[in-house]
């Protein structure tokens, strides 16, 4: 479990964000949260469970599998936002991937890289959903004035 106040801000605002895609998002928001929820949940029972010599390639096989989600997405829904997510998961992947081929400890770079790409994820999650709930309360809106 994170005891650094940063990192518990980051996952309140991931875990903020991904109620509000489930609540006012729309197909594709939904999954994006769903996925994003899966990747973290994993990713703690995967800590819990898995020695830590093999954290790292958990890690990657997460990023990796997440990335691949948010590829089918954005392949269904063709939506601006997820696309950038996808290319954000698929930075994380590189991010781990080189860490784990190159033997390096986690290091202060790789933790400012992987929480800065992460709340970007956030951010555009959030985006995508505030779009897709303006776009239903407007063809609601524009449907009522008939």
């Amino acid at each position: 479990m994170p005891n650094s106040p940063i990192i518990i801000g980051l996952f309140a605002v991931v875990f903020l964000v991904c109620a509000f895609a489930l609540g006012k998002g729309g197909a594709a928001e939904r999954f994006g949260a769903v996925a994003i929820l899966a990747n973290i949940i994993l990713a703690f029972i995967g800590d819990a469970l898995v020695p830590p010599a093999y954290g790292s390639l958990l890690q990657l096989t997460l990023d990796g599998v997440t990335a691949l989600a948010f590829l089918i997405l954005a392949l269904r829904y063709a939506s601006l936002w997820l696309g950038v997510v996808m290319l954000l998961y698929a930075i994380q992947f590189g991010l781990h991937g080189y860490y784990l081929l190159v033997q390096r400890p986690k290091d202060s770079i790789h933790v400012v890289i992987n929480n800065v790409d992460f709340l970007l994820v956030s951010i555009s999650l959030a985006a995508g959903a505030a779009v897709a709930w303006r776009r239903r309360t407007a063809t609601a809106r524009g449907q009522a004035s008939l």
